[in-house]
C-alpha cells in the first residue's frame, strides 16, 4: 500500500515521497525495510529515540510528533491516535465491516463478553471475541497477550474475523487501551458499562483520571449500555452524548431492571422486565453480581436487534465462564471454586454471594499483585475477613516485588478480626495446606487467579493452572489416604 493511503485521515506535514509501505509498526523491535515506524512515546521508551535508527535500517518513512529534521518524516499532531488508525488503513478499516461491542468497566467485562458472545451464536450470529482469556475467531481460539491488543495486533485479528466471516466482534476495552488510544479510528455499535472500583491507580493515579480513561469509550459509540446501580454508571448516563439505555438489579427507573431474583448456590432465576416486556431466565451463574454481568450483556444484544425471548432463551443455556466461580471437578466432600476476583470490589461480590450457601466454613486463599496499586491491599483484607471463616494469605503475580512486603501490606486489614488465618507466601503450598486442611461441608475460594494459567515471579513467569494444582494435590491426597 502506498504511504499517502496509508496516511488517510491523518493530517500531516512533511514533504515525503509517495512510497510503497511494507508494514506499520511502533515496535523498534520490528523495524524492516519498508516500513512505516511510528514514534510513539512510552512510560519506559520513547520511540522518537529511535526514528533515526529506523531510516538507516531501511525505514520508508517515520510518523512523529516533533520535528526530529529527518528526511523522511511525517508530523502529525498525536502519534498514539495516528498509529491506531494508519494501523486500521494499512488492512483495509477491516472493522468498519463488522459490528463491533465494547465493554469496559472494572468488573465483569470478560464474563459480558462471553456472554454476549453466546448470546448473539444463539442467534444464529458468527462472533469475534478479543479478551482477558483468549481471543476467539468464531470457533477458533487464539492466545491474548493484553486484554485490549496493540493497534497492529488488534486489526489483524479484525481482518481474519472479516476473513472468517463474522458479523460482530465483541472485545474488552481496558482503561489502558482507551487511554493510550488503541481504539483510534474504530466506531463501536454498542459500548458497555458494567461498573468502576478502586484498581489500576498505579497507573492512573486518581479514580477521577480512571473514570475519565473509561468514558473515551463513549465518544466512539453509536449506543451506550450503562449499570444504574454503580455510582460511576448514573454519572456516566448523564454526561454521554450518545443514545443511552440502562439496566438495573435495583432501579424501577432502569430501562430494563431484574425483578424476582431467585438465588441459589451455583445459578440466579429472575425476570427481565422492561419497555413493556418480561422474560424469565434461569442463569447458571451464583451471585448479583452475575445477575448484573447477564442484564449487562442481555441489553447489549437488544441494543443490536434480538429480542427479550431471544436474549432469555441464550442466558438461560449459556455454559460458564472460565475462572469466574468456577467449581472444580473434586471428588470430594468439600467444594473448591476458583474465581478471578483481584480487588476489593470484586471479593465484596463473590463472597457474600458464596456465603450463605456453605454448609460448614467458607476458606478463602488469596494474594495481592506485585507492582500494582499498593494502596487496595488493605482493603482486600478487610473483605475477605469481613465474610471468611478461615483465610489464607499468599501470592498473587509478586513479579519483581518481594512477596513479604505485598503481605506486610495486607496483613493491617486482618486488625481486630477473630477469623483465624495462615500466612503461606507460596502460592502452591498455599492450596496444598487449605485442601489438607478443609473439612466436609467446606468452600474453599482460590481468589485472584482465576482463568490464568501462569504466575509472574520476580525470576519470570512460569505455568501454573489452578485447575490444575488442585486436581494433581487431591490425587496426591487420595494416593496419602
Amino acid at each position: 500500500m502506498e504511504l499517502f493511503d496509508v496516511m488517510q485521515g491523518v493530517p500531516f506535514q512533511g514533504a515525503v515521497e509517495n512510497v510503497e509501505i511494507a508494514k506499520v509498526t511502533s515496535d523498534s523491535r520490528q523495524i524492516t525495510p519498508g516500513c512505516l515506524f511510528v514514534c510513539v512515546a512510552g512510560a519506559r521508551f520513547d520511540g522518537h529515540t529511535a526514528a533515526r535508527q529506523a531510516l538507516d535500517e531501511g525505514a520508508a518513512a517515520v510518523v512523529c510528533e516533533k520535528d526530529l529534521g529527518l528526511s523522511q518524516q511525517l508530523l502529525v499532531a498525536d502519534s498514539r491516535e495516528a498509529y491506531g488508525i494508519l494501523c486500521g488503513n494499512f488492512f483495509g478499516n477491516p472493522a468498519r465491516k463488522m459490528k463491533l461491542v465494547g465493554i469496559t468497566g472494572t468488573n465483569g467485562k470478560t464474563t459480558c463478553t462471553y456472554l454476549l458472545k453466546h448470546l448473539l451464536e444463539s442467534a444464529g450470529k458468527k462472533v469475534g471475541l478479543i479478551g482477558t482469556i483468549q481471543n476467539e475467531i468464531d470457533d477458533m481460539t487464539l492466545p491474548a497477550k493484553n486484554t485490549t491488543p496493540d493497534p497492529g495486533e488488534l486489526h489483524v485479528l479484525f481482518s481474519r474475523m472479516v476473513q472468517a466471516g463474522c458479523e460482530y466482534v465483541v472485545m474488552e476495552t481496558s482503561s489502558h487501551a482507551l487511554d493510550q488510544k488503541r481504539l483510534a479510528g474504530c466506531r463501536f455499535a454498542v459500548g458497555v458499562f458494567t461498573n468502576l472500583t478502586q484498581d489500576h491507580l498505579d497507573y492512573h493515579r486518581t479514580m477521577e483520571a480512571y473514570y475519565q480513561a473509561k468514558k473515551k469509550l463513549f465518544d466512539l459509540c453509536d449506543t451506550a449500555v450503562i449499570n444504574l446501580d454503580d455510582e460511576y454508571g448514573r454519572r456516566l448516563a448523564r454526561e454521554v452524548s450518545c443514545q443511552v439505555r440502562t439496566f438495573s438489579v435495583h432501579h424501577d427507573e432502569a430501562d430494563f431492571t431484574a425483578k424476582d431474583i431467585r438465588p441459589a448456590v451455583d445459578r440466579n432465576r429472575f425476570t427481565i422486565v422492561g419497555q413493556s416486556q418480561i422474560s424469565r431466565v434461569d442463569f447458571p451463574m451464583p451471585g448479583e453480581f452475575s445477575v448484573a454481568n447477564a442484564m449487562a450483556a442481555g441489553v447489549a444484544a437488544l441494543s443490536l436487534g434480538l429480542t427479550l425471548p431471544q436474549v432469555a432463551q441464550g442466558l438461560s443455556s449459556c455454559p460458564g465462564i472460565p475462572g469466574r466461580t468456577e467449581v472444580l471437578s473434586t471428588g470430594t466432600d468439600f467444594t473448591v471454586i476458583r474465581d478471578y476476583a483481584h480487588t476489593p470490589d470484586g471479593l465484596e461480590k463473590v463472597l457474600p454471594a458464596l456465603k450463605p450457601f456453605v454448609k460448614n466454613r467458607l476458606m478463602v486463599l488469596f494474594g495481592c499483585a506485585g507492582e500494582r496499586d499498593p494502596s487496595k491491599r488493605i482493603y482486600m483484607a478487610q473483605a475477605v475477613a469481613k465474610y471468611a471463616d478461615y483465610m489464607i494469605l499468599t501470592s498473587d503475580n509478586p513479579r519483581r516485588e518481594d512477596p513479604l512486603k505485598i503481605i506486610e501490606d495486607a496483613l493491617p486489614g486482618f486488625a481486630g478480626t477473630k477469623v483465624p488465618y495462615e500466612v503461606i507466601p507460596d502460592r502452591y503450598t498455599a492450596i496444598e495446606w487449605a485442601l489438607d486442611h478443609a473439612q466436609p461441608g467446606d468452600v474453599l475460594v482460590l481468589a485472584g487467579k482465576g482463568h490464568e494459567d501462569y504466575q509472574v515471579l520476580d525470576y519470570g513467569t512460569i505455568h501454573f493452572d489452578e485447575r490444575e494444582v488442585v486436581a494433581r494435590l487431591l490425587a496426591q491426597q487420595k494416593d496419602r489416604k
